[in-house]
């Protein structure tokens, strides 16, 4: 595939850089006048609707068969498992530190893709995922010293890690419209979110200022289907291994804010545990390319 490069992909994966990079932000905010699961709740209802409505107005087809059990299967992890663990630990561990146990993302796909044999996982691969992980290693015991709760830390670095899973389910699943494929997926995310919160035994209230509706709503339009526009634009111009480059930048963005808008300062392990992570994300990528 060539690929060119204009001013408008250009401004198309910064807009997609800078709102990934933005929600850990929105969430961790979102959580301090909003119980989390059922916050995020609220979010997925408001992108299923949304996406549903797009959907109905463009007359997309419906799943049936292999194709939905996928997108549901999809759905229930990355919106659902995903989103419950990410908007759980996220109460305690700080935006930026969540951003960067998902920059883990592109190892553990291609551990989880060698696993289902879509790929061979060659030596290079195994390197950048014993880097990955000794950065994540770190991480941990830096932000265990600042006296962060290791089952939030767990549960983060569980979330990304079932988001990487899902992106497996994906691939595997019949090909389907992505707006379709989202709307269900947020749907049944909600379910799985809704029910973690009776399971927490969380308030069921609306929210009633800005400061409550604002990081939802944030999520939900510009999260789930601004991104996801730039992203699903962006893809069909640039090479995936391109488009991937964003984890590698999300976790700047995201750690920066973090110590604008809450003064985040993680432990100085942590920080060099990050450079790790993302030096294991460098040498991924680079073997995706070849």
């Amino acid at each position: 595939m060539t690929e060119r490069r204009a001013p408008a992909h250009y401004a198309a994966f910064a807009g997609m850089s800078l709102i990934w990079g933005s929600t850990f932000l929105a969430i961790r905010l979102g959580n301090e006048t909003v119980e989390a699961e059922w916050g995020a709740t609220i979010r997925l209802v408001i992108a299923a609707l949304l996406l549903g409505a797009i959907a109905l107005i463009r007359r997309t087809p419906f799943p049936r068969g292999a194709a939905l059990r996928s997108i549901a299967l999809f759905g229930f992890l990355n919106l659902g498992v995903n989103f419950a663990l990410l908007y759980w630990g996220e109460r305690t561990v700080p935006s930026g530190i969540a951003s960067v146990f998902y920059a883990t993302m592109p190892i553990s796909t291609g551990i989880f893709a060698w696993a289902f044999g879509l790929q061979r996982l060659d030596p290079i691969r195994m390197l950048s995922a014993l880097v990955g992980l000794g950065g994540v290693a770190l991480i941990f015991a830096g932000e265990l010293t600042r006296g962060a709760p290791v089952l939030a830390l767990l549960a983060v670095f569980a979330a990304a890690t079932c988001a990487a899973l899902s992106s497996i389910v994906l691939k595997r699943a019949p090909p389907h419209s992505p707006i379709v494929t989202n709307a269900i997926g947020a749907l049944v995310g909600a379910v799985v979110c809704l029910a973690a919160s009776f399971l927490l035994k969380e308030s069921h209230t609306l929210p009633r200022s800005f400061a409550g509706w604002g990081p939802i709503l944030y999520l939900a339009v510009v999260g789930n289907l601004g991104a996801f526009v730039l992203y699903a634009w962006l893809i069909n111009r640039w090479r995936v291994t391109s488009v991937a480059t964003v984890s590698l930048i999300v976790p700047v963005i995201a750690v920066t804010l973090g110590a604008i808008v809450r003064a985040e300062a993680p432990h100085p392990s942590s920080y060099a545990g990050a450079v790790l992570v993302l030096a294991g994300v460098t040498i991924s990528l680079r073997a995706g390319s070849r």
